[in-house]
Order: structure tokens, then C-alpha cells, then sequence
């Protein structure tokens, strides 16, 4: 359950505020239904969406050959990547391990139906994936599917570590233009928080909705969202302690009461 669940019904920081919620979907869904307990009006508006790999024959390629037995760990960097491997109907042999970079990744795995071997438990990111990798399992084939635009991080991160990494796109992220009115809303400051929650979402607000009034509290997910929102040139609020979308909502709400 959402800690803002726990919540009497007079905590309403709140109240009166119009949070931009930059995702639709479930996720969209359960971040509307939380920052409702809180008192805020959600407005849904997905900035970015995700497309085909450009060559889905290497993507089905690697999937072979993962379901093969050819790698020794497979590492899964987000949810969008779990539904890729449901979509290619991909079997993951029991020789092959499964690494999460954080727990929602390492759930949305979990809600498929592959078991996970690892995930890191401070930061949940791809720099703290491979800060907290076992020093006892480094060894073998990597395979890695993951955005077109993901950085390179993990990659140089494991090969660091002494792995043979294999890097394939999974799927493209691409923006969604915002609706007239939602720009409009943002422009004139009735839109009072936005939601960041990665680095492309933070890029499609710089080039979509900047410059964002004075008094918009712009809450990013992470401390990794929020150097690449402040890359983007966006000036950053509000951080939450951990990459949840619970932790993102209380720390909007944290901001909120002070």
C-alpha cells in the first residue's frame, strides 16, 4: 500500500495544486490515485511513448540466443523492457541468472513470470547496479536490452567489471507532444508541480513546456533524474530519497508542508 494511503484525511498538503503526471497507463493510474489522497488534482499527460526496436531482427536474434543458454546473465533496466521480452514470448533458461536495477523493474519481472537474482539495494540506478554487483559473480556473457537512448553507463560499468556485455536495443523512446491546453496550463502557472520521472521525460518538459513559470516545483524521481533534468536546464525542486513512484508523491507532498 501507498504510504499517502496511511494518511489522515485532513493531511492535505496538497490541496489545491495541479501536478502534471508525465505517464499514463497503470503507472499513471496508481501516481493519480496517490497524489488524490494528498489532495492534488493529477493531470495525466504522457511526454514520451515507446516504439519498435529499428531492428527487430538483432533484438530477436539476442532473445534466441538467450533462450539458448548463450549468456550467464540477462540485466533488465525497466518495466518497459519486461514487456518486451512478454511480447517475444522470451524463456530465460534456469542457467541464466536475472539482474534488476531497482525493485519496480525487479517487480514488473516478477508479475511476468521470471524470477530475479539480483537487485541492488541502495541506489537504483545503473551506476549503483554495478557499485553493488556481487564481486563473486563476475564472470561470463551479458546481455542488455534496453532503450535506444539509454546511456552507456551499465554497458561500460560491467565491461569494467570483466563481462562480455551484449547491448541491444529493445525499443525507441519517442516524445508525445502536449496538448494545447496542458501547455497552456503550464504556461499560465496553473499547473503548480510536475512529476519528473527519467531523463527523457525531463528532456521532452525542456523542449515542449520551457520556460515553466517561477512558481512550478518541478519533483524528480531520483537524484540520476535530477542531474539529467537540470542538464535539460530545468531547475529542480524537489528530490525523492528513493526511484518509487510512492517515494516521488511523499516527497511532493514533503515539499508541500514546508
Amino acid at each position: 500500500m501507498s504510504p499517502a494511503a496511511d494518511k489522515p484525511a485532513a493531511d492535505k498538503p496538497l490541496a489545491g495544486w495541479r501536478v502534471l503526471v508525465p505517464r499514463g497507463g497503470t503507472w499513471g493510474d496508481g501516481v493519480s490515485a496517490s497524489l488524490r489522497r494528498y489532495g492534488a488534482v493529477p493531470v495525466v499527460a504522457p511526454l514520451i511513448n515507446f516504439a519498435s526496436a529499428e531492428d527487430p531482427t538483432r533484438l530477436a536474434h539476442a532473445l534466441q540466443e538467450l533462450g539458448a543458454g548463450a549468456y550467464d546473465w540477462l540485466v533488465v533496466t525497466s518495466a518497459t523492457t519486461v514487456d518486451v521480452l512478454v511480447s517475444q514470448s522470451t524463456r530465460v533458461p534456469g542457467s541464466t541468472r536475472i539482474a534488476a536495477v531497482g525493485e519496480t523493474t525487479a517487480a514488473a519481472l516478477a508479475l511476468a513470470g521470471y524470477r530475479v537474482d539480483f537487485v541492488p539495494t541502495g541506489d537504483n540506478s545503473a551506476r549503483g547496479l554495478v557499485k553493488e554487483w556481487p564481486a563473486s559473480d563476475i564472470r561470463g556473457r551479458v546481455l542488455i536490452p534496453q532503450s535506444d537512448i539509454a546511456e552507456p553507463t551499465l554497458v561500460a560499468g560491467l565491461e569494467q567489471l570483466g563481462f562480455a556485455v551484449e547491448f541491444v536495443t529493445a525499443y525507441r523512446t519517442v516524445g508525445v507532444p502536449v496538448a494545447p491546453e496542458i501547455r497552456a496550463d503550464v504556461a499560465s502557472g496553473r499547473i503548480r508541480g510536475v512529476l519528473v520521472t527519467s531523463g527523457s521525460v525531463a528532456r521532452q518538459i525542456a523542449t515542449q513546456l520551457a520556460p515553466l513559470p517561477d512558481g512550478t516545483v518541478i519533483a524528480c524521481i531520483g537524484p540520476r533524474t535530477a542531474f539529467d533534468a537540470r542538464a535539460a536546464g530545468l531547475t529542480v525542486h524537489v528530490i525523492a530519497d528513493e526511484r518509487s513512484a510512492d517515494a516521488l508523491v511523499d516527497a511532493l507532498a514533503d515539499y508541500a508542508r514546508s
